[in-house]
């Protein structure tokens, strides 16, 4: 009896799924792992990006986004981000299944960086997703994104600019769900199921990444 115990749990061991590892995709030393897009095609990824004591740094100028070379589908991600202390606070975003396919707003999802309105979700050039329809805004023939959405966050909880914010996303099937520091801040299901790439937007203010992670579910 004791071996056939043995058998079965050595048998649940070596078949249980292995643990969900966490991936730093900013290693605090350099860009390793990260290709980048500028509207201005003279300019490199230094003139926009770059680490320093240990921190991503976007000047927010010109406009563009740092990618990642590699393509997920479902995950969960940690931001952690600030607005440069002492300067005006600004926009960027956290880009979502990015298509290989560069243009100033890709056909992708976004998680909202800017200040005041971190937590809103995007949807450009037609894609879907159902949230809210008290929050939920339509526009149509945008120049950028073309027929996009805009799904308000549920409340705010930002800190004060200056200040170190964690974003902490999940984008599980068709259904993306947004936390900043601890609080659930929007929602939103029928997003199109596909695979792409992660990206941090430049989009006018300096702001700053220490950290940087995902976890594939997939």
């Amino acid at each position: 009896m004791r071996h056939c115990i043995a058998l079965a749990l050595f048998a649940t061991l070596t078949t249980a799924p292995a643990a969900e590892t966490p991936r730093q995709l900013f290693n605090g030393k350099d860009l390793t792992g990260w290709e980048y897009f500028l509207v201005d095609a003279e300019k490199k990824m230094g003139d926009v990006w770059s680490v320093k004591d240990g921190l991503l740094v976007c000047k927010g100028e010109p406009q563009g986004y740092l990618c990642t070379k590699e393509s997920f589908t479902d995950f969960r991600a940690v931001v952690e981000w600030r607005w440069a202390p002492g300067a005006k606070p600004g926009n960027s975003g956290v880009l979502l299944r990015l298509p290989k396919e560069d243009r100033m707003l890709p056909r992708c999802y976004e998680a909202q960086l800017m200040n005041g309105s971190a937590g809103d979700i995007c949807a450009f050039h037609g894609l879907t997703l159902a949230g809210a329809a008290d929050r939920t805004k339509s526009i149509t023939g945008s120049k950028l994104g073309g027929d996009l959405m805009v799904v308000k966050k549920a409340k705010a909880a930002e800190k004060t600019p200056g200040e170190w914010n964690r974003y902490e996303i999940q984008f599980k099937g068709d259904k993306l769900t947004l936390v900043i520091n601890g609080e659930t801040v929007n929602e939103v299901a029928g997003c199109s199921v596909m695979a792409g790439r992660v990206a941090l937007q430049s989009e006018g203010g300096e702001v700053h990444f220490r950290k940087v992670e995902i976890t594939p579910l997939d």
